[in-house]
Order: structure tokens, then C-alpha cells, then sequence
């Protein structure tokens, strides 16, 4: 099973190393990091960066197509490389997934028109109005595509991900194995828990302001 994991420009690390840490421990899995060409491709910070090891033109055919999101998502929305190479690839893909904000570029390639999806909650409104069907749920499936929400639930939405292919069992031994058992220090991980003024300073700052998001 080929599993490619897109990178781009100003992507969130544990968009695309969350679920590659889940997808390590599936049993035939092949997993690829590919952006437009070989080499190293910087995080939203600029000081880590992952090696594509491949193009986007030298794997056609993924069985698992994963997009992550981050600030530089915003450069992707446009044809190019990326969303020219997603397109084609979905035709054939098995399951079509993203994390956080990979969710608008997989609406803007007009994957999700009329599906359920998620997104981080600070982009819901944008994903509307890309025609998606907004969930806030920690992960969503709809047919072959799978969303996860902000960052951290790529984890989530790898592992319920690994049960559809690999069964409920594997996909306990994986969460075992990564020691997936998570006791966060404060219940401020969602804009429903954590303190209104946090949330709304969150907004006022966030790059969706614009949207209302």
C-alpha cells in the first residue's frame, strides 16, 4: 500500500509527521513524502524541514493521498503542482485524506463539493464557502475522504483510518505502540473548552479573520 504524504512550503510539522508516525506501524504500507521536486521542504517556521523523496509526477497512482495544512496552504489553492497532481491521483486513490487546513486545499480542487467535512476551527467558514459541508468533529469520513480537524487530530483521523483498512485490532496495537494515550495539562484544545477571551483573541489574529472564521 503506497501512502503519499504531499509537503509544501510553510507546511504544519505534525500535520504530516502525526500520521506518519500512525502509518509506520501499519502492516504493507509504503509511505512517501513528495512535494513538486526532491529535496528539502521547510515548515511554517523555517527551521525543520522534511525530505521529499519524491515529485509529485513520479507517484500517479497512491493508494493513500494525505494533505496537510499550515500557512503556506493559502499558495496551494491555485492550479499548480500540487492540486494539478491531487486531482489526477484521487481518480484512482483508495482514500483521500487531510489535516487542519489541508481540508481547503482538497475543497478547493473541488474534492469535497456537498461532503462532510472538517477542518481547524478557525477555517470552518472558509471550507463552506468552498462547498464542503463543515463538521466540528475531531475527524469526519465521507466515502473515500477522510478530514481530519486541527493539527493534533491528524493522529486521531491516521488511526480510525488504519481500523477501515486493517481492521480495529491493528489499529489498537498501533495507538499502543506510539503510547497514544493522551492527558493534555488544560481542557483548552477546543473553542467549546477553552476561555472566551482566548478564543476571541485567537480570531482577531487568526489569517481567516477576513471569513469570519
Amino acid at each position: 500500500m503506497q501512502i503519499v504524504i504531499a509537503l509544501f512550503e510553510r507546511f504544519a510539522p505534525l500535520d504530516a509527521v502525526g500520521p506518519f508516525q500512525v502509518f509506520n506501524h501499519l502492516p504493507g504500507a509504503k509511505i512517501i513524502f513528495a512535494s513538486e521536486r526532491h529535496g528539502l521542504v521547510p515548515d511554517e517556521s523555517g527551521s525543520l524541514s522534511l525530505h521529499a523523496e519524491a515529485a509529485y509526477a513520479d507517484l500517479p497512482h497512491p493508494d493513500v493521498i494525505l494533505i496537510p495544512g499550515g500557512p503556506g496552504q493559502s499558495a496551494q489553492m491555485p492550479p499548480g503542482p500540487l492540486t494539478d497532481w491531487l486531482i489526477a491521483a484521487d481518480k484512482t486513490s483508495t482514500w483521500t485524506t487531510s489535516v487542519c487546513t489541508g481540508a481547503l486545499i482538497l475543497a478547493g480542487a473541488g474534492l469535497l463539493t456537498g461532503r462532510d467535512a472538517t477542518t481547524h476551527w478557525l477555517a470552518m467558514d472558509e471550507l463552506a464557502k468552498l462547498g464542503a459541508n463543515p463538521r466540528r468533529e475531531r475527524y469526519v469520513f465521507d466515502g473515500k475522504y477522510a478530514t481530519g480537524a486541527g493539527v493534533s487530530a491528524g493522529i486521531d483521523m491516521a488511526l480510525a483510518l488504519c481500523a477501515k483498512i486493517a481492521g480495529d485490532e491493528e489499529a489498537e496495537r498501533i495507538q499502543l505502540a506510539i503510547e497514544y494515550d493522551p492527558h493534555p495539562p488544560f481542557n483548552s484544545g477546543s473553542p467549546a473548552s477553552a476561555p472566551p477571551e482566548l478564543v476571541a483573541d485567537f480570531r482577531a489574529r487568526s489569517r481567516f479573520a477576513h471569513s469570519g472564521a
